[in-house]
């Protein structure tokens, strides 16, 4: 897990993220950073990765952006196939970042479990839920080889 919490409430959605992995006593070795302590080994070593990123300015947060600026070439090639998924925290239209996120994970081949999720607008406590799930969902398929 790549996961940007700059605010109490994206720390809730990365704690119910990782949480909801942790719970469900998935057999997976589970490893959770920030996008800026996160480098090109940890990517290559992952058999998933699941991204979790505010929405700044129409974009994806600045420490996001720095990830994949450092990693991306390094893992180019060796990172095919990866099954990822993301969250954005938009506090408006989230279309920007994720068209972005898209982007990249294209140019570097890897296989999107499910469409990026985007957590629109006002604070919801069902944005809890929401990520619990996603994040569950990607655990359970790699764990049943699904991915």
């Amino acid at each position: 897990m790549v996961i940007h919490a700059p605010s109490a409430n994206t720390k809730r959605l990365q704690h119910a993220a990782y949480q909801a992995v942790t719970d469900a006593d998935v057999d997976i070795e589970l490893v959770l950073k920030s996008p800026q302590d996160t480098q090109p080994e940890d990517v290559l070593a992952a058999d998933s990765l699941l991204l979790g990123t505010t929405e700044n300015l129409a974009y994806m947060s600045g420490l996001t952006k720095d990830f994949f600026d450092r990693c991306y070439y390094p893992i180019l090639e060796h990172t095919q196939g990866l099954p990822c998924a993301v969250y954005i925290r938009a506090g408006h239209d989230g279309t920007g970042t994720k068209n972005a996120l898209m982007t990249i994970a294209t140019g570097l081949r890897w296989q999107w479990v499910q469409a990026p999720l985007i957590l629109r607008g006002e604070w919801q406590e069902s944005f809890i839920d929401e990520v619990s799930e996603l994040a569950l969902t990607l655990a359970a398929g790699l764990e049943a080889g699904i991915y």
